[in-house]
């Protein structure tokens, strides 16, 4: 899409005071953040999203690190997205479930999905222990056109929610949780290649997936989703044509 220069130059930025790392051990970090009084539209966090731009509530940042730049963003062109086998089996071992778009907001039940995925899950995270004030400013505060994607069984039962910010180019896969216990299913998986299919639903061009740090265990899984782009000084580069490996 075409940054508009005007639009960002009145933005004003902050960067925080380096702080520890939340992916590499031993590391310091700085954030960049769009100020928060901001007026951001749809067009401008498209616009924002193209740069490298994430958000978290109602913050949109980037790593604004000197000394290291492990820290890339990617993205999937959905049209050209080709599943792996694995993959393949994933969608189809899901293809019970039902999903519907609904308004992002704290509710018993998605609370209760959110605190045993992060107490089970990420117990060794920054998200660690989850609260419902955490949730509320992490997944449903924002101004941003975005939604929950509920996914259920057959017999109604919440599975996931995946948490997608809509842009003009595509859209943005913010947070996903899940049912713990469902291991069999891939729910986190399914989750992304819903999104990508959603995404060319829709008629856009990209899934955004945040950053990939090839360093960091955690990050590995968003390179299995091919073809995949990268930004990379400036520059958003094809990794690979190939289908995801197995």
């Amino acid at each position: 899409m075409k940054i508009r220069v005007a639009d960002l130059c009145a933005l004003r930025f902050y960067a925080t005071p380096e702080h520890d790392c939340s992916y590499l051990p031993d590391r310091r970090a700085r954030t960049l953040f769009v100020d928060p009084r901001a007026d951001i539209d749809g067009s401008l966090y498209s616009q924002l999203s193209e740069l490298g731009f994430r958000r978290s509530g109602g913050h949109i940042y980037r790593p604004h690190c000197e000394q290291c730049q492990a820290c890339i963003s990617v993205r999937v062109p959905v049209a050209e997205f080709r599943p792996s086998k694995t993959q393949r089996r994933i969608e189809n071992r899901n293809a019970d479930l039902n999903v519907r778009a609904v308004p992002c907001q704290l509710t018993h039940e998605y609370y209760a999905l959110y605190e045993r995925y992060i107490n089970q899950r990420h117990a060794d995270g920054d998200m660690y222990p989850p609260s419902p004030d955490q949730f509320f400013n992490f997944l449903v505060e924002g101004t941003v056109d975005s939604c929950f994607y509920e996914f259920r069984n057959p017999e109604g039962t919440l599975l996931a929610v995946a948490v997608s910010d809509m842009l003009e180019q595509g859209m943005s896969a913010l947070y996903t949780f899940y049912d713990p216990d469902m291991e069999w299913r891939s729910l986190g998986v399914y989750a992304v290649i819903w999104q990508i299919r959603q995404t060319a639903r829709r008629g856009k061009e990209w899934l955004y997936l945040g950053y990939w740090v090839e360093d960091c265990r955690k990050m590995n899984y968003k390179i299995r989703y091919r073809p995949l782009e990268m930004l990379i000084n400036s520059e958003w580069r094809r990794l690979t044509p190939e289908a995801g490996t197995d």
